[in-house]
């Protein structure tokens, strides 16, 4: 099984997590697979985005809100009980204690600014565990933007806080009764929606997946957290860089994030999946929501469902840039099971004090498991980016516990 592969040496720094090849290419993967009318439209987001990117008013723009707005730097935290019981140094990279509670908002500022630049008046997303559409409805009301939000109707009922939440900010959310009416399906929507819109929306991707240039895109917003942990390590840690640098994948914007900033270092990265969505580890070769990448598939080439009990990891693949990390041996991809996820958030909550998302509950339950298990040398120093806050799972747990 792939997510058991031996550890393999690190690759030098080659330019890995640098920009992508001509096409949006990461080795096979990524590329621009997008209906004629979405052609262009990427065409236009990606030349926007070039030009942003090397313009200094924009990226000062950025981290001011980024600073003010959404509250960062983010602290790292020492989870002291719970590394005394596992053997490790495990420190905690802490998005949840960012605005709305999550990475999500590093993206959707970004792109928000970028929006208004290109002079678009809204912002289309999708979304499963809700953090996103609520991070696009935040940066919508902020900036003076509309928000049309695409959700699956399973995820609006195990997600009901965070529908409210974006309602309350002033955006539509639109559910999603087709498929498997997860984040899937309502990625699907969102890009059907913005065929007929793209004069004047932007369509918000939330994760390191899509046509070209969404995939680089959105880690280059993400990399903030991987830049700021490298630092925060050099200056905290006994070793200045962390032995494995771990974090959960869905379509893997915290992970791609945090992972960027430690590319060209010694560290181990490990991605840690849904035991029932494991496009990683398990996926195969296809294409799907504008890229090539690796997907969960039938014998017939059609994608099949997945599942967590955390909505943001209920995806079917993987971004193309975590593909091709796994082929290079730069990262490895692991999966965790529902319950282990479950007794993660648990006991994080009981020696630090911290609830996490569900989401980060599965980097946390490998951590553990790891630890237990062997994988994690005694004494390992160990950094997990905590990319999302428990508020919407409470009832989820409340309901299991």
């Amino acid at each position: 099984m792939r997510n058991l592969l031996p550890w393999r040496e690190p690759v030098p720094p080659d330019g890995t997590m640098g920009e992508p090849r001509a096409r949006g290419r990461f080795g096979e993967y990524g590329g621009r697979y997008a209906p004629e009318s979405l052609v262009e439209a990427c065409r236009e987001v990606d030349a926007a985005f070039r030009e942003a990117w090397a313009d200094p008013g924009f990226r000062g723009a950025l981290a001011r809100l980024l600073a003010v707005h959404a509250g960062r730097p983010t602290p790292l935290t020492p989870a002291r009980r719970l590394s005394e019981a596992l053997g490790v140094e495990l420190y905690l990279k802490r998005e949840d204690l960012t605005h709305t509670g999550s990475h999500k908002i590093n993206n959707v500022l970004g792109q928000a600014l970028l929006a208004t630049r290109m002079g678009r008046r809204r912002l289309i997303a999708e979304t499963g565990a809700g953090q996103h559409g609520v991070a696009t409805a935040t940066a919508a009301a902020l900036l003076g933007l509309e928000a049309t939000v695409f959700m699956g109707e399973r995820d609006i009922e195990r997600q009901s806080l965070n529908v409210f939440r974006m309602r309350m900010l002033g955006a539509e959310v639109v559910p999603v009764t087709t498929g498997s009416r997860t984040l899937k399906d309502a990625t699907s929507e969102a890009m059907r929606h913005w065929v007929g819109a793209t004069g004047d929306s932007h369509y918000c991707i939330g994760s390191v997946v899509g046509p070209d240039p969404y995939p680089w895109m959105v880690r280059e917003f993400q990399r903030v957290i991987g830049d700021e942990a490298r630092g925060q390590c050099a200056a905290e840690l006994r070793t200045g860089v962390p032995d494995h640098v771990v974090a959960c994948v869905g379509g893997g914007s915290n992970a791609a994030g945090t992972f960027a900033g430690f590319a060209d270092t010694p560290a181990r990265l490990v991605g840690v999946e849904a035991e029932g969505g494991a496009g990683a580890a398990r996926g195969r070769l296809g294409v799907l929501h504008g890229c090539r990448s690796l997907f969960l598939q039938d014998d017939d080439g059609q994608i099949t469902q997945a599942h967590s009990i955390a909505p943001g990891l209920d995806y079917p693949g993987v971004g193309p840039e975590h593909a091709h990390l796994r082929d290079l041996g730069r990262a490895r991809y692991v999966t965790v099971t529902d319950d282990e996820a479950i007794s993660a958030a648990v006991r994080l909550a009981r020696t630090e004090g911290i609830v996490p998302a569900l989401e980060s509950a599965h980097a946390l339950a490998w951590v553990i498991r790891a630890a237990d298990g062997g994988d994690l040398p005694a004494g390992s120093t160990v950094l997990m980016t905590l990319s999302g806050r428990g508020d919407k799972d409470v009832s989820t747990l409340k309901e299991l516990l």
